[in-house]
């Protein structure tokens, strides 16, 4: 019987050690990020990472457009850099190591990211009378990549996804403002376009950084994170509780619906499971959505929207890449009043706040355009339907700005306050083929005196300025206009794009800094 057993344990070893070189054979293959598939799109005119896993000191080399790099794998990581190309495909890449991978119908032309939260979420299905639209999608030169949602502790270095071509089966579900984004770029461009979108519902701006960026910072160590830790700490015993709740419902079969306590976002999760695995794709771009969840924080944000722009564009390694955001749409933030009582006098505003902390952006960073929306609004509804207007306004800023077409790629920005005697007379950027009031007399400008007191004005456009006054302010000193959370305004240019909300004053904030009242 020994002989038997003998054969037998020998026979086990065997098949053991085969399955363990079988294992190691497929840790030993080249793998690529999910991002390289079939109907990739590639950055035209820069150099092209390409990188992936393999076992360490494995050499591999990727051939595209017939130029070959090669690299060594170390600590299991391999990147080549591809020289740049020029738009054009459907072309092949080819990676080899001690397997190869081949990417079939691979496209070079314009790629960008499309973040935020759920206004950049919204999808196109639920987007205003879609339907012509959709139908009419198929483009072989316009694609699609969708991040899946992913909250992480840790960066992490790939996400379960592939590209899709643009098509009424792929176009439904994606992001609205991003393919009505894409489809007009694709068209005035006539290159192949990239979309890869990567967006969550509610998500404030923290969760989008880098967590050492938000380290690095004291007021944001101290606001944020530390914020963080204290609120977590105050819901540990609740969580717990639900935590136990949930297994016993599980261990029961009953339902369990009760939604977690404690807070919802943690800093800079969203970053590591959907920005991070992104990084170092060769983008031209990106276009942002957000900030309805950090209006109440909106002084805050002057500096933390700035910050995750220079994060992002540090990160991805590709200089000051153009950034493209969408201004906050009107909402009465679910207050159902009627007009006359939501324009019966000049109120503080939040939201008019985090709009200006977006306008701020445009100025202290290079490359930053905005698309403003003051005539897109749902008083009612803080998803207003209207994508399409949103994503066209978006194209024409990246064709200013990325692409140097000469266009009015912008609405009128405020540019200076020149008061004389009972008159405050405002000069504008991007008037383009000059100022006009829509359906009538311009409306949304508020003036005030040394009292700080805000009344609604008399607004009359002369050539490039506005003239305003009333006869309430005998002395102005300031000057608002569409400073509300649902403003009603009109002021355009003639080229069809309104005029971004601004203040002429720097009088304390609702959401500034809280300084104790003097005795």
């Amino acid at each position: 019987m020994r002989p038997m057993r003998q054969n037998l344990n020998q026979r086990i070893a065997r098949i053991f050690l085969g399955t363990l070189l079988s294992v190691g054979g497929l840790q030993a293959d080249v793998k690529l990020p999910a991002l390289f598939s079939d109907h990739m799109v590639l950055q035209q005119g820069k150099l092209l990472p390409v990188w992936g896993w393999a076992d360490e000191g494995e050499k591999v080399t990727v051939e595209f457009r017939g130029k070959i790099q090669a690299a060594y794998t170390k600590d299991g990581k391999w990147k080549v850099l591809l020289p740049k190309s020029s738009a054009g495909g459907p072309y092949k890449l080819t990676v080899k190591g001690k397997n190869e991978i081949t990417i079939n119908d691979v496209l070079v032309g314009e790629v960008w990211l499309c973040s935020g939260q759920s206004n950049m979420e919204w999808p196109m299905r639920a987007s205003f009378e879609p339907e012509k639209d959709i139908a009419n999608s198929r483009n072989d030169k316009l694609r699609l990549f969708t991040v899946p949602k992913l909250k992480a502790n840790e960066p992490v270095q790939d996400v379960k996804a592939s590209w899709v071509e643009s098509g009424p089966e792929t176009v439904s579900n994606f992001t609205a403002v991003g393919y009505y984004f894409g489809r007009d770029l694709q068209k005035a461009l006539d290159v192949p376009v990239g979309l890869i979108h990567t967006s969550w519902g509610g998500s404030p701006a923290e969760v989008w950084l880098r967590e050492g960026v938000l380290e690095e910072n004291s007021q944001y160590k101290a606001e944020i994170l530390e914020e963080y830790k204290t609120s977590m700490e105050k819901a540990k015993d609740d969580i717990a509780k639900w935590e136990a709740d949930r297994e016993e419902a599980q261990k029961t079969g009953k339902p369990f619906s009760k939604g977690k306590p404690g807070p919802f976002w943690k800093p800079s999760e969203l970053y590591n499971g959907m920005i991070a695995p992104l990084i170092p794709y060769a983008i031209a771009g990106a276009t942002w959505y957000q900030g309805e969840s950090n209006a109440g924080r909106a002084h805050q944000y002057r500096m933390l929207f700035a910050d995750m722009i220079t994060n992002w564009r540090i990160d991805f390694g590709q200089g000051d890449f153009t950034f493209l955001l969408v201004q906050l749409a009107p909402w009465d933030k679910g207050k159902k009043r009627a007009l006359s009582e939501i324009t019966k006098e000049p109120l503080e505003s939040d939201w008019a706040e985090l709009r200006e902390a977006q306008l701020i952006s445009t100025k202290v960073l290079p490359n930053v355009g905005m698309a403003v929306i003051t005539d897109l609004g749902d008083k009612d509804d803080i998803h207003p339907k209207r994508k399409e207007p949103v994503g066209h306004r978006l194209a024409l800023a990246a064709e200013g700005i990325a692409y140097d077409k000469h266009l009015t790629d912008s609405g009128p920005t405020y540019k200076e306050l020149v008061i004389e005697g009972d008159r405050a007379i405002v000069s504008f950027d991007h008037v383009g083929k000059g100022l006009e009031a829509k359906g009538g007399e311009l409306k949304g400008f508020a003036i005030a005196g040394a009292d700080r007191k805000f009344v609604w004005a008399n607004a009359q456009v002369k050539k490039d300025q506005i003239i305003v006054s009333s006869p309430e302010v005998l002395n102005p000193v300031a000057v608002r206009y569409s400073w509300a959370d649902f403003p009603v305004v009109n002021l355009f240019n003639k080229d069809g794009l309104p005029a971004s909300p601004f203040r002429t004053d720097n009088f304390p904030m609702v959401t500034g800094p809280k300084f104790p009242l003097k005795k």
